[in-house]
């Protein structure tokens, strides 16, 4: 059985290998539920696994979007980087290893076409498995996932494209709550147990808000039940979209991302997000502020040439949205940060 093999209903039978001993005891320290402060405080965890750096740890991560934004595209171009160890977001260094990608709302060709857009005449890599079936995660898509994972010792993402179509049915009379907390459990236990990035795909709502966690389409125990979420919303000015990213062992972040329509891939965007989504009088007086922490007014305007009554006003309505912050009868810009 080889690692590119996709998975096919005897899997599902199948009695999972016995996992290395590295891994078994690194699962075992994961999954210990109780310690004294002493024992706790003498415990070497293995460090967190990332599949992205800064952006896509191990656990679950949740990936939401509103339809045809481009969440597949992302989905398969982070696989494809990972997987051949190359530039996640055409930027970001990743560590390559093995990667399932479960595509379950796709042909065969249309993965090929994605995908030889995507690489533009460069080589798939070997170490991505693709199957277009899966049964949903509580009728066998668990034991199916556990046995490529067993058979892929160093895998290091698998993504669910998309979720609804593996979440299985909820529990009789389970409130909607406990059906969505339930439901990323399953995808949980399989992350933690042995510790790589699983990317559950998933929709948001059509109505909007400014929390972006209040946009994923479900009831708060989805996000409460998942270590990431990241919402990729489209975004006006220079930007295609920004991807919103919070968990609990990501730092909060905004980043600013480009579609390559050509090439079906995802650029990050140097810099804040704000620089990116706003208008250009904006952008030129954050852009300045950055360079000239505690600039006044007057001083922005004699820079840059722009209307003093002007950079007095649009900084007053930047302040009210949050895009500067007043610092000693001046402004500066508010903190970023952003991947390594």
């Amino acid at each position: 059985m080889t690692s590119a093999e996709p998975l096919s209903p005897q899997h599902l039978h199948s009695v999972p290998a016995e996992p290395p001993a590295p891994r078994e005891q690194a699962a075992q320290v994961r999954q210990r539920t109780a310690w004294t402060a002493a024992e706790l405080m003498a415990t070497e965890f293995p460090d967190p696994k990332w599949a992205v750096p800064g952006i896509l740890s191990e656990g679950v991560n949740l990936l939401a979007g509103p339809p045809k934004v481009g969440k597949s595209w992302l989905s398969l171009g982070l696989g494809l980087a990972v997987a051949s160890g190359g530039k996640a977001f055409d930027t970001i260094p990743v560590e390559g290893g093995p990667v399932l990608y479960l595509a379950l709302e796709d042909t065969p060709r249309r993965l090929q076409t994605r995908m030889g857009k995507i690489l533009q005449g460069g080589a798939a890599p070997a170490g991505l498995t693709l199957a277009t079936q899966c049964p949903p995660l509580p009728q066998g898509g668990n034991e199916a996932i556990a046995n490529w994972l067993d058979r892929n010792p160093d895998a290091r993402m698998v993504v669910v494209d998309v979720f609804a179509k593996m979440r299985g049915a909820s529990s009789p009379g389970a409130s909607a709550y406990d059906a969505d907390y339930a439901a990323v459990g399953h995808a949980k236990r399989l992350a933690d147990h042995y510790g790589v990035a699983i990317v559950l795909v998933h929709h948001v709502r059509k109505a909007g808000s400014d929390d972006f966690l209040a946009e994923v389409s479900g009831t708060n125990g989805l996000a409460g039940a998942a270590d990431a979420t990241l919402v990729l919303k489209r975004a006006r000015g220079k930007a295609d979209g920004v991807l919103h990213v919070t968990g609990r062992d990501v730092d909060e972040a905004e980043y600013a991302l480009q579609f390559h329509a050509a090439a079906g891939a995802w650029q990050l965007l140097e810099g804040p997000a704000t620089d990116h989504t706003i208008g250009d009088t904006r952008a030129e007086i954050l852009r300045h502020v950055r360079s000239n922490p505690g600039t006044k007014p007057k001083d922005i305007a004699a820079d840059t040439g722009l209307d003093s009554s002007l950079v007095r006003q649009t900084c007053s309505r930047m302040v009210a949205d949050s895009q500067l912050v007043r610092a000693d009868g001046g402004y500066r810009a508010p903190e970023y940060g952003g991947a390594a």
